[in-house]
C-alpha cells in the first residue's frame, strides 16, 4: 500500500514537456544583434560605430518588441519603426528603415552564440523530455538560427509566432502549443528570460513558469514564476523536483 501511494505520488510529480523559449535563454541574440548592427553601419554608411549605439537600438528594438506584446502595435510596426526610432536618434535619414531592416534581419542568423553550454543542456534534456520551442520573431530568420544552432534538430515542435499568427503571451500562441505536447498542464513547464512574454504566456495557460534571470533582477511587476534560475545549469536542480525514472517512456505508455 505504502509503495503503491508512493508511485501515485510521482506520477503526480512528472515533467514531461519542457518549453524553451530561445533568444536570451538558449541563444545569445544580443551578440548576434551587436554583429547585424554592426554590418548595418558599415552597408549604410551610418558613421562611427560604437557599443553605446548598439546599446541604444537595443533599447530601442526591446521597447517595440514590448508593445508588440502588449497590442499595441503589429510585427510589421515593429520592423519599421524601431529603425525610424534609431535612424531619427543617429540624424539620419529615416526612409531608408525598411531597406535597412531587411539588410539587418538577413543578418542576424549568421552569428550563432549559445547562451552557457544550451546546446549541451538541451541535447541531454531531449532525452528525457519532450522540448519544444516557443519564439517570437520572425519566421525566416528564427529558422535559420535554430537551423544553424542544431537546436532545431532537438525540439519535437517548433512554434514561432510569425508562423502561428500570434504573439506570446497571447494565449493563442500557446494553444497550439499544448495540443501538441498532448498531456496535463501540470506536466509543462516553460523556461525563458522574458517575464512580459514567457512567463506571464507561461501564467495565462496555467504550467509551470522557471524564469531565467542571470542577472538576478528583482521581480516587481504581478506576474508570477513557480521558479528562478541564474544558470541554465540550474534547470536539472527544478527537474529533480519532478521524480520519474523516465518521463518520455511514462509520456509515450499513455
Amino acid at each position: 500500500r505504502r509503495q503503491r501511494q508512493m508511485c501515485i505520488r510521482d506520477r503526480n510529480k512528472m515533467i514531461k514537456a519542457i518549453l524553451f523559449d530561445i533568444d536570451g535563454t538558449l541563444l545569445d541574440f544580443l551578440q548576434a544583434e551587436k554583429n547585424a548592427i554592426k554590418k548595418v553601419f558599415a552597408k549604410f554608411e551610418l558613421g562611427e560605430f560604437s557599443d553605446d549605439k548598439v546599446q541604444k537600438y537595443s533599447e530601442i528594438n526591446l521597447k517595440h518588441w514590448e508593445m508588440l506584446e502588449r497590442g499595441e502595435i503589429g510585427k510589421s510596426e515593429v520592423m519599421h519603426l524601431r529603425f525610424v526610432e534609431f535612424l531619427k536618434f543617429l540624424g539620419r535619414d529615416t526612409s531608408l528603415a525598411d531597406e535597412i531592416n531587411e539588410f539587418y534581419e538577413s543578418s542576424v542568423p549568421s552569428t550563432t552564440a549559445y547562451i552557457e553550454n544550451a546546446d549541451e543542456i538541451c541535447a541531454d534534456l531531449a532525452t528525457k523530455y519532450d522540448l519544444y520551442c516557443v519564439t517570437n520573431g520572425a519566421l525566416k530568420v528564427q529558422t535559420e538560427r535554430l537551423k544553424k544552432s542544431g537546436l532545431d534538430k532537438l525540439f519535437k515542435g517548433i512554434f514561432i509566432s510569425d508562423e502561428i499568427g500570434f504573439e506570446k503571451p497571447s494565449l493563442k500562441f500557446f494553444e497550439p502549443v499544448l495540443k501538441a505536447a498532448n498531456c496535463k498542464k501540470s506536466e509543462i513547464m516553460i523556461i525563458g528570460d522574458s517575464l512580459t512574454s514567457d512567463m506571464k504566456g507561461g501564467n495565462g495557460v496555467g504550467i509551470k513558469c522557471c524564469y531565467y534571470n542571470p542577472c538576478r533582477i528583482p521581480n516587481t511587476t504581478e506576474i508570477k514564476t513557480d521558479y528562478e534560475i541564474a544558470s541554465l545549469s540550474e534547470i536539472y536542480n527544478v527537474c529533480l523536483l519532478y521524480t520519474s525514472p523516465s518521463p518520455r517512456d511514462a509520456h509515450e505508455s499513455r
